[in-house]
């Protein structure tokens, strides 16, 4: 809020209301018909007066009315016809009609209705006087209850008004107007008045009166208890997911996935009936959702499972003298323009030649350090088993202070073969005497490109470097990917992180066997 704002406000006892200045509508000229046909009304019986929808007609019928019902409605209902004053003429009396007096007693002589036409205005306008002496004394009384009580009589036993004074000066806003409701009702002010002076609805003060008058003080000052939800079940909830974890031809239906039609109509064979609504909400709850399947990398080798759990039980107990290395080759690919991903302005669109003159081919390889997540890498010309020993001397040398250096790779011909294991088996008989570390291998399963980690870095700087690029020569590309390593190396030595997640063999829910049970979090995509 403003400093001018709040300077206004404390130069006034209350702050002003807002009144729209009054504008020109289609019911405008047309305030006598209605007054006249209200006014009739007062005489007759509640079950034989005009409804707005009647009023509607007779102007449009008899009195040339093109506008609409709800300027009709609205304008009845604003004026509040039952309370109106009625202008009386007191016998002899004579001048002007704004001197009459006002009588609302059995006994009073009504004016007719072609001499009341003239004094619409006024009565409207006298009407209008009293709501807002009324509404104002029952905002200055509700407002003095929340401040200064000094003076204030209240009506009703004292042990029934002092909690409720408590509860005026509440944490809770839906106690204090539960509170300001019951006090004012008994000083015998009107609900719409209350309801306009706290900002709620008459029906909610009309549930708050009623706790009160049911139960007293008690009754409309307990908290508000909420009963457990069907869809918190746990039988519901374990013979929903029983039988989702379960194909549909085993219940007799013939098809491959579950509708909600028949899942419905099974759980209520089992003897859980239950709506649409909260089998619904039962199964987002659980975070399931229909998606599609999509096509993936899956590995043929029949020692998947012992490979991978040999890799996990050496990342599980990895020691600070260890390092984990994930080791592939990137590429060879062409140095040429290639295409991607770019934020253009609209109606561009960018093009790339589909046959172009290749500038240079090259190929990288690198090593990721999983712990650290550090990148060693270096280009080659070609993949071969020289490479990889090329590889494993650089690592042995940066670093030379570990006692272990586990070495992990697919299952390419160059990363098993004869002569690299003939060479680390010989490094490893002299690996005490030179003081160097140990070299161990722990190759990855056939296929089984997914779990190598170094992808998801190589994959991350083809996005950033290769992607949408046009690079002169290989030595400019070469530059490009020397300077995106090194920055990336050095945010990870300032931040601390290790590489990959799921390899590590830490798993995020507890392994627990039940026919209902969802081992996947809902949350965990």
């Amino acid at each position: 809020m403003s400093r001018n704002t709040v300077r206004k406000m404390l130069h006034l006892d209350r702050p002003p209301r807002y009144i729209r200045a009054p504008r020109s509508t289609s019911i405008t000229g047309f305030e006598a018909a209605i007054g006249t046909i209200l006014a009739e009304d007062e005489e007759r019986p509640q079950r034989e007066r005009h409804s707005a929808a009647s009023i509607f007609r007779e102007l449009r019928d008899h009195h040339g009315y093109r506008g609409g019902y709800g300027s009709v409605r609205r304008y009845c209902r604003s004026v509040q016809v039952t309370q109106l004053p009625v202008l009386v003429r007191p016998a002899g009396a004579v001048g002007p009609i704004e001197s009459l007096a006002i009588n609302k007693g059995p006994k009073a002589y009504r004016l007719e209705p072609e001499a009341l036409t003239g004094s619409v205005d006024i009565m409207l306008r006298l009407h209008r006087d009293r709501r807002a002496e009324r509404a104002a004394e029952a905002s200055d009384w509700i407002n003095r209850l929340r401040g200064d009580r000094a003076g204030m009589a209240f009506h009703g036993a004292p042990a029934l008004v002092k909690p409720l004074l408590d509860a005026v000066h509440s944490t809770q806003k839906r106690k204090r107007d539960k509170a300001v409701t019951a006090l004012a009702h008994e000083q015998g002010f009107a609900l719409r008045r209350i309801s306009a002076c706290l900002g709620t609805s008459r029906n909610t003060c009309r549930g708050y009166l009623r706790s009160y008058l049911a139960g007293g003080v008690e009754a409309l000052l307990a908290p508000v208890t909420r009963a457990q939800r069907k869809a918190d079940e746990k039988e519901l909830k374990a013979a929903v997911f029983r039988t989702l974890h379960q194909p549909p031809k085993e219940h007799g239906i013939n098809r491959t996935s579950w509708i909600m039609s028949e899942l419905q109509a099974t759980l209520e064979q089992q003897g859980f009936p239950v709506g649409r609504y909260v089998l619904g909400q039962i199964i987002r709850d659980a975070g399931w959702k229909w998606r599609k399947a999509k096509i993936v990398l899956t590995s043929q080798d029949p020692a998947y499972r012992e490979r991978l759990a040999a890799v996990q039980t050496i990342l599980a107990n990895l020691t600070p003298d260890e390092a984990f290395f994930s080791i592939d080759e990137f590429g060879p690919f062409a140095v040429k323009m290639k295409a991607g991903r770019t934020l253009g302005p609209p109606d561009t669109q960018k093009t790339v030649p589909q046959w172009q003159k290749s500038k240079g081919c090259m190929i990288m390889t690198a090593a990721l350090e999983l712990s650290g997540n550090q990148v060693t890498h270096f280009y080659s010309e070609r993949k071969n088993t020289a490479e990889m020993l090329r590889m494993m001397d650089v690592l042995l040398e940066r670093y030379a202070d570990r006692q272990t250096l586990y070495l992990s790779w697919d299952a390419a011909s160059w990363h098993i073969s004869k002569k690299l294991k003939q060479r680390i088996e010989e490094h490893n008989a002299l690996a005490v005497a030179t003081s160097l570390p140990r070299v161990e291998t722990a190759p990855l399963p056939a296929g089984a490109q997914f779990l190598n980690v170094i992808e998801a870095v190589f994959s991350g700087m083809a996005r950033a470097i290769i992607h949408n690029s046009d690079y002169p020569s290989v030595e400019a590309v070469r530059k490009a990917i020397d300077r995106y390593f090194d920055e990336r190396n050095q945010y990870f030595r300032d931040n601390p992180k290790r590489a990959g997640n799921r390899i590590w063999g830490n798993e995020r829910a507890p392994a627990v066997f039940t026919d209902s049970n969802n081992c996947k979090e809902p949350g965990w995509r």
